[in-house]
């Protein structure tokens, strides 16, 4: 009986049972997390795209106090300097709303996710959420 449990005590390593175990555990770990991951990396597409409209109408802004005109479009901040880099946007036009805010009618995609600002104010883009339409903000994703 000694002999038998030192024997015992002296083994080493892991049972097959018990190996299969961690593996379950590990694939249950990389299922949860995969989905979540994903999530982030669409969240951020989504919150890049709405960046791109709020420089848009910081670059309209802009163009409005030296030009004095109502509206502009994405080619003519682009050509005249006043936005250099268009992000994702494909098309953007700001109207100017004396005593308010401007309004962006456009649309800014990348990879799988589509924003479209239907007469979005600055104030609209901030509270518009990550999935669906808020207001004048519709994510699609």
């Amino acid at each position: 009986m000694k002999k038998f449990m030192q024997k015992k005590l002296n083994q080493k390593g892991l049972t097959l049972v018990e190996l299969l175990a961690v593996i379950v555990i590990l694939g249950i770990i990389a299922a949860i997390a995969v989905p979540a991951i994903g999530n982030i990396i669409t969240n951020s597409k989504v919150n890049a795209l709405k960046s791109d409209g709020q420089n848009v109408l910081s670059a309209a802004q802009m163009y409005f106090a030296e030009n004095g005109e109502k509206s502009v479009d994405l080619t003519k901040l682009t050509t005249e300097g006043f936005l250099n880099e268009v992000g994702g946007l494909t098309s953007a036009t700001v109207t100017k709303v004396d005593g308010g805010s401007n309004t962006l009618v456009g649309t800014a995609t990348t990879k799988g996710v589509t924003v479209t600002f239907k007469g979005s104010t600055s104030k609209n883009i901030t509270d518009a959420a990550v999935k669906g339409t808020t207001g004048t903000v519709e994510v699609t994703r």
